[in-house]
């Protein structure tokens, strides 16, 4: 299980020649990530999406605030939590000279898939993520759909436990959008733990077993899409999220 509890993020802003302003990206936010669910984090641009995810993945480091896998944190585990996990953010940059099968190949080594492993989990993802007819060609040839596949499945090739996905389907047409969805669904019912965060609200109601709605860097409400609805007295999450944030800024 993932428990993320009271955790901030202060950064520091330049705002003149000497000036400077320190503000939170994140402040104070728990919420815990059991086994087989989806959890959606979602917001507008600029919420503190991205900044919580890097945190959690262990990329940024709280100011304030524990992340702990299984009991394990980052500063004592950091290895094993790292080879538990797949961190998938909206501007991954991919070797754009190799072909996927390349890609896949060289990321299982680095994680240490057994040698006789490789070639059938390279397959079973190909197969999962529909790149059989691409698995060969450079990744600078993809489309961004395509490229987009390729950057979930390097993610998948250590069989990872928990997955944190930053806007995974931004800017990818219909068909591509819903191969990862479903895939998203299936490793939830392989018992995975998915972490999702999207401002495309839809998707979330469809996909998603509770969310965090966050903005201003507080989770302004959390619960699953229906008790949100029922909450809000809406009937669906975008307007939700609206009626949410007349006035309310802080969830108690």
């Amino acid at each position: 299980m993932l428990k993320v509890e009271n955790v901030k993020k202060k950064f520091i802003k330049q705002t003149g020649k000497k000036a400077k302003e320190e503000f939170y990206a994140n402040k104070g936010i728990s919420f815990e990530a059991k086994e087989g669910t989806i959890v959606g984090i979602l917001g507008p641009n600029g919420a503190g999406k991205s900044t919580l995810l890097r945190m959690i993945a262990g990329i940024l480091e709280p100011t304030e605030g524990t992340i702990e896998y299984d009991g394990m944190t980052h500063e004592k585990y950091e290895l094993a939590i790292k080879k538990s996990l797949a961190f998938l953010s909206g501007n991954t940059k991919i070797y754009n000279s190799l072909s996927p099968y390349e890609l896949l190949k060289m990321c299982a080594e680095l994680y240490e898939v057994p040698e006789g492993e490789i070639e059938k989990r390279i397959e079973e993802i190909s197969k999962t993520l529909g790149m059989e007819q691409f698995l060969y060609n450079k990744i600078e040839n993809l489309s961004t759909g395509q490229t987009q596949r390729v950057n979930i499945a390097r993610c998948l090739v250590h069989n990872p436990k928990y997955y944190i996905l930053d806007e995974a389907t931004s800017g990818l047409d219909i068909i591509s959008s819903q191969i990862i969805l479903d895939f998203i669904k299936s490793e939830k019912s392989k018992g995975k733990t998915v972490l999702y965060s999207t401002h495309y609200m839809e998707e979330a109601e469809n996909i998603c077993d509770e969310c965090l709605m966050i903005n201003e860097g507080v989770v302004i409400k959390r619960g699953t899409p229906e008790e949100i609805k029922v909450f809000t007295k809406t009937t669906n999450l975008r307007d939700a999220f609206f009626k949410l944030i007349e006035g309310v800024h802080d969830e108690k």
